[in-house]
């Protein structure tokens, strides 16, 4: 890695002859990816909040519901590898614009579905959608980011996450009037970003500096050449999904909804509570992540997430379910914080548009039987979900730490970034 200025546009993600980049362009850029993942967000996890009402409506188990975010989660890596390499063969910025524009449509869609076979047809569809947004941004973003405030920018970009699941837990309270197909018609708000993108952002600097021939390289080949570097990246995304999907997808409706027989006012104050803490850790832990290393920082992270996650497995009062979500969530996605960063540095240049969101989303489909594999230990562990997601999340979290530390040896890659 060579040595640059700092404001100059960096060089573990570009060549050393690329242009300076102004503060005003990388700064939209970044809104950008901070927004889309927000909004993209936001739609997934209306999904759950609402999963009893969607049960009810159609008459269906509560298992065959939870189906839908399995869906959800499994298509993700197609709409990865469609999205990113439509991304690095026409650019970021009409690619983003266009992928938001197709999981708004189809979470306003999935508010009508007349049944929850069509329903979850949407919910398949929106997962295609929903994998192309954050590694076409994430791209985006870190090829226009000064490297100095990479770390920073990584845990702002990932902080959409629990941005969105923030902007879900105050709608939520508004379900008495909307019903869940209105909450979900909400979903339509995100297709706006695409006006904000068009007006505001510039394209990626280093995709304009290739030639036509290299936004036509072939995927295959380089993922060959890559393949230590793939598999690692494809097993800690799935650990790092297993363990935030499994703090996070049954715990307002079944953790506290079934479990503790919380009303929707205190469900979604202690949710709101909890993405407090998210959004908090995802910019710390990033910041952090510049001066201590990133596979350092995310073992750090999901470490102190182990201490906590006992008390937050068996907490029993409001209180205590709010202060142990809002510090795990500080850890949990204080981890996620430093993935945008981390897989982008790790990603062959010449593919970093499909690289980073395949990886990323190929762990979801690994991870993508969470809440099916919860509710079934809940059910052996009589119908105890703090003690089933306690155990899956600790099982995911120790996986975690010891592949970021063997990072280095897995992909005989000295260059992973610490």
């Amino acid at each position: 890695m060579s040595t640059i200025e700092p404001e100059t546009w960096p060089g573990p993600l570009a060549d050393d002859t690329a242009p300076s980049v102004p503060a005003p362009r990388w700064k939209q850029a970044l809104w950008a990816a901070y927004l889309g993942w927000t909004l993209d967000a936001f739609d997934f996890f209306i999904m759950v909040f609402v999963l009893r009402d969607v049960a009810a409506t159609f008459g269906a188990p509560i298992n065959d519901v939870a189906f839908a975010i399995a869906l959800t989660l499994a298509f993700r890596p197609v709409g990865a590898l469609v999205f990113g390499r439509l991304a690095d063969r026409f650019g970021r910025r009409p690619i983003l614009m266009f992928n938001v524009l197709c999981y708004a449509a189809l979470e306003f869609g999935s508010g009508l579905a007349p049944s929850l076979t069509a329903f979850l047809i949407m919910r398949a569809l929106y997962g295609v959608a929903m994998g192309g947004e954050w590694g076409v941004a994430a791209s985006l973003a870190m090829e226009s980011i000064p490297a100095k405030r990479r770390g920073v920018a990584s845990g702002f970009l990932q902080a959409g996450y629990p941005s969105g699941y923030l902007l879900a837990s105050l709608l939520y309270l508004a379900v008495p009037w909307l019903g869940w197909r209105g909450m979900f018609m909400v979903g339509i708000i995100p297709a706006f970003l695409a006006f904000f993108i068009r007006r505001n952002v510039q394209e990626s600097p280093e995709w304009q500096m290739r030639s036509p021939a290299q936004r036509k390289i072939r995927l295959w080949p380089v993922l060959r050449r890559n393949a230590k570097l793939a598999v690692f990246a494809v097993l800690l995304m799935t650990a790092l999904n297993f363990l935030s999907h499994g703090v996070q997808d049954l715990y307002p409706s079944e953790f506290l909804g079934v479990q503790h027989r919380l009303d929707a006012d205190t469900i979604s104050l202690i949710m709101i509570v909890a993405n407090i803490g998210g959004l908090v850790g995802g910019i710390g832990f990033g910041a952090l992540a510049q001066d201590m290393g990133r596979s350092r920082t995310v073992m750090l992270a999901v470490a102190l997430a182990m201490f906590v996650l006992p008390f937050w497995a068996f907490a029993a009062t409001p209180l205590t379910l709010g202060v142990s979500a809002f510090a795990l969530m500080v850890c949990v996605q204080g981890a996620w914080g430093v993935v945008p960063v981390y897989l982008n540095e790790l990603s062959p240049a010449e593919i970093r548009g499909t690289f980073p969101g395949f990886v990323y989303q190929a762990g979801n489909l690994l991870a993508a039987a969470n809440a099916n594999i919860q509710i079934w230990l809940a059910g052996e562990f009589h119908h105890n979900y703090g003690a089933a997601m306690g155990l899956t999340a600790g099982v995911m979290g120790v996986a975690v730490i010891l592949l970021a530390a063997c990072a280095r040896t897995l992909t005989g890659d000295d260059q992973i970034p610490g």
